[in-house]
Parts: C-alpha cells; structure tokens; sequence
C-alpha cells in the first residue's frame, strides 16, 4: 500500500445538501446526463434561498453545494443570486461550494462570496462535442483555471473518468494539463452509465481501468486526491473503493460501510460531513 496519511471520508448528504438553482432546468442535454442529476436536488427559488440557508445553519448543516442546470450563456446562474450569496456569507458561517460553468471576468465580483468552485474539466476537444455538443474546447476551461487561479479563488477540477461513452484515454492527458495550476485537490468520478440518457446502454470502465486513472494521478499529483461522490453502485464500487484508498488518495466519497470499515484496518479514517473538496 502506498503509505500515506490519514484518509478522509466524505458523507455529504447528512449535512451538506444540494442545492440546484435552475430548477430541473438545463439548456443543455449531455449524453451521460441528460438532465437526471438535477432531479435529487434541493429546489429553493431565488427568495427562498437567504432564508433556506439561514434554516440550515440553524439546523445543524454546516455548508451547501450550489449547482443548477447551464443557461444560454453555458452559465449556472450564480450571478443572478450575487446579493443573496453576500447575505448568506455575511450572515451565516456556511461553507458553499459552487458549480459555475464557463465564467468569466465579470463573474469575479460574486465568485468571491463561495469558498471553492467545482470544475468539471475535460481534456479533449472531441469528447466536449461529443457528450456536451457545445462550442468549446480544452482552451476555454483553461481559460477558467488561469481566471480563478490568478483571482486566488480556490478551485477544484473533477475528472469523469470514462466520459468518452465509456472509453478511457483522455483522462491522462487532463491530469497532465492540470498540473501547471495551484490547486491543492483533484477528484475523479467515474461515469454511471444512466437511465433515460443517452449513455444508458455503455458498457462502464472496468475496475481496473479506472484505478489505472487513480494510480496514475496519484503519482503525478502531490495535492490531495479525491474520489467523488459520481460513480457505479455495488460490487464495482466496493472492489474499486478498496483498490483506491490502497492506491493512497486523500479523499473519499459516500463509500459503502463495509469498506469504511475495512479502511479503518489499513489507515486512519476520519469521518467527514461536507462536499469532498471542503
């Protein structure tokens, strides 16, 4: 096992909720997506959100993820809601996470008032046409990575290890890329190949293949590595869970009981509530 330190768990549900500010709106249709994701979200309208936020904290909830579907602008609309986010830094000590998009320039003026953004980042042009269909390319979340970066805004990039309808192959070079960048943790999901998407029907990496992922990361990154709350059920996640934290990340994300339980026999564990790269 490679030795490393203690190993930090991530149950995010209990007191960390999900917070969609589109609604079940997109304006896109991804392939691996298709809209699902939105659906277990929690759906304050933009007057409920101070107040929904404020009942969170008095709750006990230590912080919320704030995510959404992608306007005409390939935006998720926190710019609209740049008061509300404000108050709820200046009047709760909640810790946000945000889901952005493609930002820009004029973004920096909100952007300051969440604690880190969650970038999804991919690596190769095809496989943005591919699942997004949209006009980008691996320029444009560069772009993003230098804006915040240069801003001083934390961000982490997340990797869907098996974008590509399955295939494995662009992820390598992505882990290359971000490594210029000063940003103390990536975190790699895994595609689950979904119902009602297009992506239903393919066949999802093997276990193998995306510990390769893993290994591979984790011997070019000197940050903290995280696996995501994004990936297969079941047998796939037990066997790759284990293979994981023996491959030495950081982080993980909603793992079953029996390999928390496990994890405790090989490294030290602690349990923590919030979004995995809090």
């Amino acid at each position: 096992m490679a030795e490393r330190k203690k190993l930090k768990i991530y149950i995010p549900g209990i007191k960390f909720p999900s917070i969609s500010l589109t609604g079940n709106y997109c304006a896109l249709n991804c392939a691996h997506c298709g809209r699902h994701y939105l659906e277990g979200m929690k759906k304050p309208t933009r007057k409920e959100l101070l107040n929904f936020c404020l009942d969170l904290e008095r709750n006990g909830y230590t912080g919320c993820l704030l995510s959404g579907g992608m306007d005409s602008r390939l935006k998720v609309p926190l710019d609209k809601y740049a008061d509300e986010l404000k108050e709820i830094k200046r009047r709760t000590s909640l810790k946000l996470n945000a889901h952005v998009g493609f930002i820009d320039e004029s973004d920096l003026e909100w952007v300051k008032y969440v604690d880190v953004v969650s970038l999804d980042f991919v690596g190769d042009n095809d496989v943005i046409r591919r699942v997004y269909r949209i006009d980008k390319t691996v320029e444009d979340y560069l772009r993003i990575l230098d804006l915040l970066s240069e801003a001083g805004i934390r961000v982490a990039p997340h990797i869907t290890i098996g974008l590509d309808f399955g295939r494995v192959h662009w992820e390598y070079k992505a882990i290359d890329m971000l490594l210029q960048y000063p940003i103390d943790v990536i975190v790699l999901d895994v595609l689950i190949p979904t119902k009602g998407t297009e992506m239903e029907g393919v066949q999802k990496p093997s276990v193998d293949e995306a510990i390769r992922v893993v290994e591979y990361a984790r011997n070019k990154f000197d940050g903290e590595l995280s696996i995501g709350c994004m990936r297969p059920l079941g047998k796939w996640r037990i066997d790759f869970d284990r293979k994981a934290v023996l491959a030495g990340i950081d982080r993980l994300t909603n793992s079953p009981t029996k390999v928390i339980e496990w994890a405790k026999t090989v490294r030290k564990v602690e349990i923590i509530y919030e979004c995995c790269v809090m």
